[in-house]
């Protein structure tokens, strides 16, 4: 019996623990993620041939995206486009790589880019640009809290020093505090360049935090994410405030292509978009006025590379519609904390880089920072794309007929 075969045997026989096999196999991880596989498939009686094939080296995962790998997942990727876009980093017409399951999502955005790129194309800025992290600390009194700000405030310098230290691609903006009785939590905002950074800022915060706590004698630290961030959930300080990059995409699409492209009117768009995406979603009390632009976030971070729980925040956005004084549409949406990184985390993996690749979005920039906020201009631009197809969709009656033609409808059928 060959090694690999007996450490399949005590995996079955709950001898060894799964994620301490890459400890027997000189840290290969796809040898490793194939005896995991094997035995999952004697305990479960699953064929686990699919997850198996793959083209990436799982070695490069190690020590930086996941775990007790199996194999990999395979999601369909689909192009959008071409779409025009005109920033201040995106400047020209873009294709966008998608990975979705539902069916007429990318048919949708690709009408959009039709419609926005025969018109002139879509003009996106980024407003704001930070990352964020909140560490929470106790203090014995409202007064300590109150002290506690202050001697921030005063120290602000021997912080930023000890903040930046982690990386020369790591610049603290500003800490804004808050106090709840005796709790008191400092969100730092830092500028991580092409990087998301969620990283970066934890590691920054925790050595600004240990120079607090060392020098102030009274602050405890309770935990470094204080949920003040925020990262993953939908809420209001990332609304307002922004984390990542805040950004808007508008277009004004011209009445004869609404109507030739879209089968609709200007106004009947507009009138979608306010009883449903504003007057809705109001009442709904969402922290989202818009028809569906995380089916767009979520297709491009799968695709990418992107932190896909991110979605939660980076998906909340507002969708404004207006006709213009001659008949023409005006259309925008405004993305408050869209997080996207263009090197980190997953967008360095082979599918997710070429992915990034097809937009020229791949790695650093140059300068430093310029590739992720090109990324941010076209990822708002394709969610616009996305929202002006689904409310003309929606506006013309057309919605369940697509879906019937191009998903679910076919599924029945077959």
């Amino acid at each position: 019996m060959s090694i690999d075969d007996e450490l399949v045997e005590k995996l079955v026989r709950k001898e060894l623990k799964f994620y301490k096999v890459e400890g027997y196999v000189e840290w290969d991880v796809d040898r490793a993620a194939s005896i995991r596989r094997k035995a999952l498939e004697k305990l479960t009686g699953a064929k686990l041939e699919h997850i198996g094939s793959y083209s990436i080296d799982l070695d490069l995962t190690k020590g930086r995206n996941i775990e007790v790998a199996i194999g990999c997942a395979q999601i369909p990727m689909a192009v959008a486009g071409p779409l025009k876009v005109k920033g201040d980093y995106a400047d020209g017409e873009y294709f966008i790589p998608l990975c979705t399951t539902e069916g007429a999502l990318v048919a949708s955005v690709n009408r959009g880019c039709s419609a926005i790129t025969a018109s002139g194309g879509a003009r996106s800025k980024i407003i704001r640009d930070h990352m964020t992290r909140a560490p929470l600390f106790v203090v014995p009194s409202v007064e300590k809290a109150v002290e506690l700000v202050e001697w921030v405030r005063e120290h602000i310098e021997e912080i930023r020093k000890e903040f930046e230290s982690v990386s020369p691609y790591l610049k603290l903006l500003d800490i804004r505090p808050w106090i709840v009785g005796r709790n008191v939590w400092l969100r730092f905002e830092a500028y991580t360049y092409d990087a998301m950074g969620m990283n970066m800022v934890t590691i920054g915060c925790d050595r600004a935090c240990k120079l607090i706590e060392k020098n102030t004698g009274y602050a405890k630290l309770v935990s470094l994410s204080g949920n003040l961030c925020v990262d993953k959930k939908p809420n209001a300080v990332n609304w307002l405030l922004g984390r990542g990059k805040t950004v808007v995409s508008e277009a004004v699409v011209k009445r004869k292509i609404v109507e030739e492209k879209l089968k609709t009117t200007p106004e009947a768009i507009v009138e979608v978009n306010v009883r449903k995406n504003l007057l809705g979603s109001g009442l709904a009390s969402a922290y989202g006025l818009n028809a569906h632009i995380a089916n767009i976030v979520a297709a491009i971070f799968i695709a990418t590379g992107q932190d896909v729980a991110q979605v939660v925040e980076s998906s909340m956005g507002i969708t404004m519609a207006e006709v213009t004084p001659e008949g023409d549409l005006y259309i925008s949406v405004t993305l408050p904390s869209l997080e996207v990184a263009t090197v980190g985390g997953g967008t360095g993996l082979p599918t997710q880089r070429e992915a990034l690749a097809i937009m020229g979005c791949a790695g650093p920039g140059d300068p430093p920072g310029t590739n992720c906020k090109k990324f941010a201009e076209i990822v708002a631009a394709a969610c616009l794309a996305g929202e002006l197809s689904l409310l003309a969709a929606l506006a013309a009656g057309h919605l369940a007929e697509a879906h019937e033609r191009l998903g679910w409808g076919k599924a029945l059928k077959k």
